[in-house]
């Protein structure tokens, strides 16, 4: 079924060889065919994080992609078409999608394919121009949680709590009934994070003594989990705040990775993309008011800009913006 003229060829952005930004560049390339258990997607916005790096330097490679790639797991747009297996979504539908998964190409470009099990339909409140950069950010953090699996009431402390996952984090876990100290990055930081409404809000740049202090006293028997987006000798100080028996969720990728002390645990984790965890995270969305951070946005032919933003410190996500 498909909605609409789709045309033949699309303009994306794309590289040829492994290396820096300045590998990638815009281009025409072939519409990507649709499969029985796929759809296509005329891409509104895609998120552009720190994984598309890694795929732009040959790290973390989409397995059966070829040359010329187009990176992006993250985008959202409208639904052109869809093969015969799918019924999820139909054409027509906005959806949102976190696809590590693809080897015809990512959301760097006017149209992308994906298989059905990896989209979801666009939950309200969710604008589609911002809603490319949330999937994999999100679902991670989801998955975040899951890992500590606290109770409502319990104090979580969340260390990155401005970045791309981390003020996600703190909207997803005020749902789940959670107190939350949010440890963000500058006064910008902090200001974010205090807007959407974490209990306690302080600079990570300020002297960890301190900072270690004002998380006693918010929370003077310890914090039952803490979810870290960034590693470093911060975070492994500020793990002294943990009730005993706490734990320390991390993403896989963090690096230095949380160091073990006694009586405290240390788990790693990675999101999931299915259609359980999207439905799930749908739903804790339309629980209330929720934004997704744009600290910049970029056309599509400035993706060389946006991997050169992704090296320096910002709050929230960068976006390429594709209609």
């Amino acid at each position: 079924m498909a909605d609409g003229d789709v045309p033949e060829r699309m303009q994306a952005a794309a590289f040829d060889e492994f290396g820096g930004p300045e590998v990638i560049s815009l281009r025409k390339l072939p519409v990507p065919e649709v499969a029985d258990d796929e759809l296509l997607i005329k891409v509104w916005s895609a998120g552009v994080g720190v994984w598309d790096a890694y795929e732009r330097q040959g790290v973390l490679v989409p397995e059966g992609a070829e040359f010329p790639i187009v990176p992006g797991s993250d985008g959202a747009g409208t639904v052109v078409a869809v093969g015969s297996q799918v019924t999820n979504v139909a054409p027509g539908d906005l959806v949102y999608v976190s696809a590590t998964t693809r080897p015809k190409g990512g959301f760097y470009a006017e149209y992308a394919v994906t298989k059905a099990q990896y989209a979801a339909k666009l939950p309200e409140g969710v604008p589609v121009e911002h809603a490319g950069a949330m999937p994999t950010d999100a679902l991670t953090a989801l998955a975040g949680l899951d890992t500590l699996s606290l109770p409502a009431g319990a104090w979580l402390l969340i260390f990155g709590a401005s970045g791309g996952q981390g003020h996600l984090a703190v909207q997803l876990a005020k749902r789940q009934g959670l107190n939350v100290i949010a440890v963000a990055s500058g006064r910008d930081g902090v200001a974010l994070v205090t807007r959407l409404g974490a209990d306690v809000s302080l600079d990570g740049h300020g002297d960890p003594a301190e900072v270690l202090a004002r998380i006693r006293d918010a929370a003077p028997e310890g914090v039952n989990g803490i979810l870290a987006m960034a590693g470093g000798k911060t975070l492994d100080r500020l793990t002294e705040a943990l009730s005993d028996g706490g734990v320390v969720a991390y993403a896989h990728g963090v690096q230095p990775e949380p160091s073990e002390r006694p009586g405290m645990s240390v788990r790693a984790y990675d999101g999931v993309a299915n259609p359980q965890q999207l439905q799930r995270l749908n739903e804790l969305i339309e629980a209330g008011p929720f934004q997704v951070h744009v600290a910049e946005t970029f056309p599509l032919g400035k993706a060389v800009e946006a991997h050169r933003r992704l090296q320096s410190s910002h709050p929230g996500k960068l976006l390429l913006t594709i209609v």
